[in-house]
């Protein structure tokens, strides 16, 4: 017993020297949840994406950049046939009416009563909005394809795609110079201004930030539990595990479903609340 205990341990070693000495990334881990120039379909191959340069700058199509644009033909392909499904009738049946149900709750539960008066020209970017971030969520745990999400450019992007959209409802609604004035407090002390303004400002690059970190945070969280959880059988080399790990990681799998949804409501919701917030900064 103690020879085949000796001869795992030397195993085990010779495994982690062969990682670490090979050009790969030596977390499988991170392997699997980072981003990268390759799409893996193993055992039935590899999709090698192409590398471009464009006057010196890396422009190379990568991992998640073809799973955005999967998810981009998706919704086109979504948003085509629940058109088609109403040009036929106007009573909405199948696909139509599933994506109505939708539609109408991220309407009335989250942007009419978040923006308030005038949410119609925001509700389109809300929907698109709500629609990619689940849609993003939900692609990461099907087999083979991955968590856009899951890359802090792309909550970045969306977060500051957000900023802009809440700055220009407030500017739009009292004018440049009036939305600034109206940050602080009216009524404050003359002291107390110059703080007040310090907090503020910052405070306007926090909630983006927050939505950012939140979503991305979430993503990554998820998948690398379920895969340290699946590592486990592999790291103690035994199938004893193997039920626990495997039962775990599927716990795990299906609370991701719930988290893809809630965490498209939530980014959602905070964007039309902090759009709100500018438009209507009397209340």
């Amino acid at each position: 017993m103690f020879a085949t205990e000796v001869s795992k341990t030397i195993a085990i070693a010779d495994t982690v020297k062969k990682v670490s000495e090979s050009n790969s990334d030596p977390s499988w881990i991170m392997h699997h949840v980072l981003d990268g120039n390759s799409v893996s379909f193993e055992p039935f191959g590899t999709l090698y994406l192409p590398h471009l340069q464009l006057f010196g700058i890396d422009i190379s199509i990568t991992k998640h950049i073809f799973f955005i644009w999967v998810i981009a033909v998706v919704l086109i392909i979504l948003s085509l046939a629940a058109a088609r499904g109403y040009k036929k009738s106007l009573i909405p049946k199948g696909l139509s009416n599933f994506l109505e149900i939708i539609i109408v709750f991220v309407r009335d539960e989250i942007v009419k009563p978040a923006i308030g008066k005038g949410f119609e020209p925001y509700l389109p970017y809300m929907l698109t909005l709500f629609f990619f971030i689940l849609l993003s969520n939900l692609f990461g745990l099907i087999p083979y394809a991955a968590t856009v999400t899951g890359n802090i450019a792309v909550t970045a992007s969306l977060a500051i795609i957000s900023f802009i959209v809440t700055q220009y409802s407030g500017m739009k609604t009292y004018g440049v110079l009036k939305y600034i004035k109206n940050l602080v407090p009216s009524g404050m002390p003359v002291l107390i201004i110059p703080v007040m303004a310090v907090i503020e400002l910052i405070g306007l690059f926090t909630k983006p930030f927050a939505l950012c970190v939140r979503l991305f945070a979430n993503m990554v969280a998820g998948h690398i539990v379920i895969f340290s959880l699946l590592g486990l059988i592999f790291i103690m080399h035994t199938y004893v595990v193997a039920p626990v790990s495997v039962g775990f990681a599927l716990f795990i799998e299906l609370l991701e479903l719930l988290v893809a949804l809630i965490q498209a409501y939530v980014f959602t919701m905070l964007t039309a609340l902090f759009i709100g917030m500018a438009k209507h900064m009397e209340h």
